[in-house]
């Protein structure tokens, strides 16, 4: 595998654009309007011909160790033994359910190993992705992902797969090789506090009623003077999901004052126990390291380079504020310097929990997915 990696910004790249007429794959994170403009496509497709372009908006894009607001980063892909294929869809006038069928119904199986999954991180629900991406992909693949962001505005994401740049879609890029090798890590950091409450009304990924109250009113109690910046101050007070052994953190999207509703990045179903959440600087940074541990751990060999795909949620930035590039600085410390280092911060992450083959949507995650290639 070789990588290339630029970033543009402030109208210009921080460095000159190689050729690489092999590479397959661009992954393009960042600024909608840049991504849109003819120009800057034009300029990648000179260099990368045979290269599919996707990305998708963030709540701040990163190659290696630094965090960018408002600009592309570019990460050239050229697999040297293994091959990729990309199929992308819409939810416009489908649910999105069906449309993920539809998407890995049109992936070729055989010899998949892996796909990324990029969607709109506010119109669609990241469950119902998940799940419909697992019914009827092959067991043994790996899935993992994110969820588009935009910033902190909660307006408008944007997921791009060559020229077709909309809200609403969803992507799915499958790798196929035997040389391939990907494993991942996944953890948060978060910690739980207050009683345990049963949501007593919900539908899909919207919660209505917390211990037969109004989930709203309630959340709002707790968080005080933050309150007044709901949604975006939700993202420090998410809510964990407990099901037996298993944890699984929402965050809120959206809000409705009307009827005291909450809308989640993924179901919040009826009968569930939840507790809020709250996090502090050293845990997050803590998880991080932990997640880089696993995903090289998982590889089962010690590979001198390769890809890391980090996908960290925006509530984590906003809680680590000028800390956070710490989180991605221990990643690095762990995986290795040799490493190409990209991805952005999301509304929700998808990867399976440490020590499970099984995808789900996370909220206040570090995901972290390493491919590389064996040679021969």
């Amino acid at each position: 595998m070789k990588t290339f990696q630029n970033v543009f910004s402030e109208g210009q790249w921080k460095k000159p654009l190689e050729t690489m007429a092999k590479a397959q794959l661009v992954l393009l994170f960042g600024n909608r309007n840049y991504a849109r403009n003819e120009a800057i496509i034009t300029e990648i497709r000179e260099h990368f011909p045979s290269a599919q372009i996707v990305g998708c908006t963030t709540s701040g894009e990163l190659i290696d160790t630094k965090i960018y607001d408002d600009s592309l980063c570019l990460t050239a892909i050229s697999l040297e033994h293994s091959r990729l294929e990309v199929v992308s869809g819409n939810i416009e006038n489908s649910s999105t359910a069906e449309v993920a069928q539809q998407l890995a119904l049109q992936l070729d199986h055989q010899g998949l190993r892996y796909a990324i999954v990029l969607a709109d991180g506010h119109q669609l629900n990241g469950t119902e992705l998940v799940n419909g991406l697992q019914a009827h992909l092959p067991d043994n693949v790996l899935i993992s992902g994110g969820l588009a962001g935009d910033g902190t505005n909660f307006s408008e994401t944007v997921v791009w797969h060559n020229d077709n740049s909309n809200t609403g879609n969803i992507l799915v890029i499958g790798f196929y090789g035997e040389q391939l090798k990907i494993s991942h890590g996944c953890i948060g950091g978060w910690s739980a506090f207050g009683p345990d409450r049963t949501i007593t009304k919900s539908a899909s990924n919207v919660l209505y009623e917390l211990d037969n109250q109004p989930a709203l009113e309630l959340y709002k109690k707790y968080l005080g003077p933050y309150a007044e910046q709901m949604p975006s101050s939700a993202l420090l007070f998410p809510l964990v999901l407990k099901n037996g052994d298993k944890y699984i953190t929402r965050t809120i999207l959206n809000i409705n004052e009307a009827d005291g509703s909450m809308v989640f990045a993924g179901d919040v179903p009826e009968g569930s126990v939840v507790q809020l959440m709250r996090a502090n600087t050293s845990n997050l940074i803590d998880g991080a390291e932990i997640a880089a541990e696993t995903a090289l751990e998982n590889l089962n060999i010690t590979p001198e380079s390769g890809l890391a795909l980090l996908i960290s949620c925006v509530g984590r930035r906003l809680v680590l504020d000028k800390h956070t590039e710490d989180e991605l600085e221990v990643v690095k410390d762990v995986i290795g310097d040799n490493w190409a280092y990209t991805g952005f911060y999301s509304y929700g992450e998808l990867s399976p929990l440490n020590g499970s083959s099984e995808c789900a949507l996370h909220n206040q995650t570090m995901t972290i997915t390493a491919i590389c290639e064996l040679d021969d």
